[in-house]
């Protein structure tokens, strides 16, 4: 497991020293700031003054350095074999492993099966409890509580997916796990994004809109302090339970009031990459669905369906719903290639949303199950069933 202080080499170099420089500098020998900047160990309590004078940092700026570790090759090794055994050492270079590996796992989510992820971020989120439940150094904990937060939501939501969101009760005490991690280490933007996933299940499998609603609601101000882009994409949310209830008016104002928080999105805000224009219009392509709008959903969901090719999760949802669409509008040939296209998605993905949405098409086709272009998408449903 190869690691770097990034952040800490950087401000050296800023300074103008090189590390024998530094060294020189400081009485030590260059292996040993070679060492802190491979994060093999920490400055001595003896050098930490004149070492943050050097770099002109304060006590705490060179502790942030410290704690800042990347892990540049996330392999298993010996060190990370020993922390396991003996827990206690746990250092922030173990953290770091553990993040980079659920970094991992998780931006593989939109294109692998979570069935297939299950297992490994199982195995992840157990290491990184166990390690925080045994951590003798409160940095270490904290640290590990903040990848806790972060692992016990991908779980949530793989086992969600593998259930074929049926079993509501198990991802939500990985939520409240990701809550309660969350609000040890103060971080808003997790525990809103935890209790945002909690209205999912309330939406989408309790199919109970209220609940959902106001779980959203809660999200969002959890998130106001925090992200413009969470608390607009908790705002779609609130705008879908709306939508479910036929709150044509609250719908439409809560969809207002999200691409307001979209518009104030900047640099700073750490969520901004991972929530864009196109959940903002996938959501409300869904949101006119259940208002019985589907000439309003199409022309949002084309041109959703082209925006997500690379998140196939989140693309299978959008076709399912353009699906759905041009059902409702009796665009019958249309609706057949968009059909096969969300269960090309569905195939590849597995995932719980398209999947649902793919069976909720099948049986509004209903109608055609005598037409050839009807049984062939029966067939590929039936097939798709077998196989889950």
């Amino acid at each position: 497991m190869a690691a770097k202080r990034v952040r800490l080499a950087q401000r050296r170099k800023a300074m103008g020293f090189s590390q024998e420089k530094l060294a020189e500098h400081l009485g030590v020998e260059r292996s040993t700031v070679g060492r802190w900047e491979s994060a093999d160990t920490e400055p001595q309590p003896w050098h930490r003054p004149k070492l943050a004078r050097a770099l002109q940092v304060s006590d705490d700026e060179l502790q942030a350095l410290l704690d800042d570790v990347t892990v540049i090759q996330a392999q298993p090794s010996e060190r990370m074999n020993y922390v396991l055994q003996n827990p206690g050492s746990a250092d922030m270079v173990a953290v770091a492993y553990l993040h980079e590996r659920l970094r991992q796992l998780d931006e593989s989510y939109d294109h692998t099966s979570s069935t297939a992820i299950l297992g490994p971020a199982g195995q992840v989120h157990g290491q990184v409890k166990f390690l925080r439940e045994n951590a003798t150094n409160p940095r270490v904990r904290r640290a590990l509580y903040e990848v806790e937060a972060d692992s016990a939501t991908l779980m949530s939501q793989l086992v969600w997916d593998v259930s074929q969101r049926r079993d509501h009760q198990a991802p939500l005490t990985y939520l409240d796990e990701a809550v309660d991690a969350a609000r040890h280490v103060r971080d808003p933007s997790v525990e809103s994004y935890a209790v945002l996933r909690k209205s999912f299940i309330a939406l989408y499998g309790e199919k109970d809109a209220t609940k959902g609603r106001h779980l959203a609601q809660q999200a969002a101000e959890v998130a106001q302090v925090a992200s413009p882009s969470l608390t607009g994409l908790s705002l779609l949310h609130v705008a879908e339970g709306y939508a479910m209830t036929g709150g044509l008016k609250e719908c439409e104002d809560a969809l207002k009031k999200a691409e307001t928080q979209f518009d104030r999105v900047n640099s700073d805000d750490v969520s901004a990459q991972y929530y864009t224009i196109n959940e903002f219009n996938r959501l409300a392509g869904s949101c006119y669905l259940f208002l019985g709008l589907p000439e309003r959903a199409e022309p949002i969901l084309r041109m959703t369906t082209r925006a997500l090719a690379a998140k196939k999760k989140s693309q299978a949802i959008a076709l399912g719903n353009l699906t759905l669409a041009f059902i409702r509008q009796g665009k019958l040939d249309e609706a057949a290639d968009t059909m096969h296209r969300t269960i090309d998605a569905v195939e590849l993905t597995r995932g719980g949303g398209g999947l649902n949405l793919a069976f909720s098409a099948g049986r509004e086709l209903r109608p055609w199950r005598g037409e050839t272009w009807a049984q062939d998408i029966n067939d590929r449903l039936l097939a798709l069933m077998a196989a889950i």
